[in-house]
């Protein structure tokens, strides 16, 4: 076999291929034994057919069709790797000539991976917000911890923010009671916003006993579609928290002292404050690193996706959302070839325990245990999404570690020790 390869442009290609008979000839044998388990020929058992009657009766053409629609796979494929092509799209194929027991020549377009020039990451510095505590960001963390210990005292006024209601609730769609849409003493908590559109504004100033509708966005319905919800409040209950004094340290912490509890949640505001300037890092890396990068993107890959998006939203003919979809799809392409650039430049690979954290991270936030998570991703062949998504996260803090990071105030950060330290193994006795 023989190729070349002609760049139409920084994301396309054109392969030129040309095999000979010799290298088609098992697939025509293949072709002829497929076609003789198919055919019914009086004398002859099926798939026993020989090819001269298989010529004769089904004809050539038929068997050289058959034979080289199954070539053309392993021939591009061939051809793609020869010529170093790393392919991201459908190839549009066009058989140029073939002459029976001569040759068969081909030409393939195809959407190609762009070439990404990485710059040198020693030379990129990164500036953070700095780490910042007040006394409010103490307050709210000791208001929280209040707020558990807690106790809730019924009330013989109107609700407001903060309040602990009993309510009864039915969901109707043009006066008809929605399936499931029904519920009787409720327990809610006023502004916390855990529930349905409109409902916190709605209960704000409702006494015991007193009914009001609201129309609102039901779940599980067309964004067109609004539904009406009836509420009755059956019990209005405001909570009480205790002081924030040394009693109160003692009993909701090991710190004997309010200034300690108060010292405690410093040190740790602060630590988590410092891993948010880890990810912040993380994130206007990418975002420098895609804005100073020319990363084309292939038009036809992006005209696929936004198509398959919007007409799974049943929305192709908005052309406003079109264009946020065209802008969404190519900014992640690109990152996409960005990142594999580094997962290729700095041969980056993840090891199983890396991937199994990944995996649990996941699957909590979509309330499965990881082991059904993992079953799921296999059953709708997304692993291999699961493990690009790994390598990526992994190359983008490979390329992280090479950075300046600072902050607004000239602090230099130390990423490395932000990680969370593997505990020491137990010396040996």
């Amino acid at each position: 076999m023989k190729s070349t390869i002609e760049t139409l442009s920084p994301t396309r290609v054109k392969l030129d291929v040309e095999v000979t008979f010799a290298e088609l000839a098992p697939h025509i044998d293949a072709a002829y034994k497929k076609i003789a388990k198919s055919v019914n020929i009086p004398g002859f058992r099926k798939g026993h057919v020989p090819a001269a009657m298989i010529d004769q009766r089904v004809g050539r053409g038929s068997v050289l069709d058959e034979a080289i629609n199954s070539a053309l796979p392993e021939f591009y494929s061939l051809a793609a790797r020869e010529n170093n092509v790393v392919v991201i799209g459908r190839p549009e194929v066009d058989i140029k000539e073939f002459v029976d027991n001569e040759k068969l020549v081909f030409v393939v377009e195809v959407d190609v991976r762009p070439e990404v020039k990485l710059p040198d990451f020693s030379k990129i510095e990164i500036t953070v917000d700095d780490v910042t505590i007040e006394d409010k960001d103490i307050d709210e963390q000791v208001d929280g911890l209040r707020a558990r210990f807690g106790t809730l005292h019924t009330v013989e006024r109107a609700a407001k923010d903060g309040d602990f209601v009993t309510i009864d609730l039915t969901a109707r769609i043009d006066g008809a009671e929605v399936d499931g849409g029904k519920a009787n003493e409720i327990s809610y908590e006023v502004g916390s916003d855990r529930m349905i559109d409109g409902l916190d504004a709605a209960l704000v100033g409702m006494a015991v006993e007193e009914t009001k509708t609201f129309t609102t966005q039901l779940v599980g319905q067309k964004d067109d579609e609004k539904g009406d919800v009836e509420i009755v409040v059956k019990a209005v209950k405001e909570r009480e928290l205790p002081e924030a004094d040394d009693a109160f340290a003692k009993l909701a912490s090991e710190f004997d002292t309010i200034a300690e509890l108060r010292a405690d949640f410093v040190e740790r505001l602060g630590r988590v404050k410092k891993m948010e300037q880890g990810a912040q890092a993380r994130d206007l890396l990418l975002e420098k690193l895609l804005a100073d990068l020319d990363i084309p993107v292939p038009d036809g890959i992006v005209e696929a996706e936004v198509n398959d998006h919007l007409d799974g939203e049943g929305r192709q003919e908005d052309a406003d959302h079109r264009a946020e979809v065209d802008g969404q799809v190519r900014s992640s392409l690109k990152s996409d070839f960005l990142l594999d650039a580094i997962i290729k430049s700095e041969q980056v690979e993840i090891t199983e325990m890396e991937l199994t954290e990944y995996l649990v991270r996941t699957s909590q936030r979509y309330g499965m245990a990881p082991e059904q998570f993992a079953q799921e991703l296999q059953k709708a062949g997304q692993i291999g999404q699961l493990v690009a998504e790994v390598s990526r996260a992994k190359a983008l803090a490979v390329a992280l570690e090479r950075v300046k990071v600072a902050d607004k105030s000239g602090n230099v950060i130390n990423l490395e020790e932000l990680r969370p330290k593997a505990p020491e193994a137990p010396e040996a006795e």
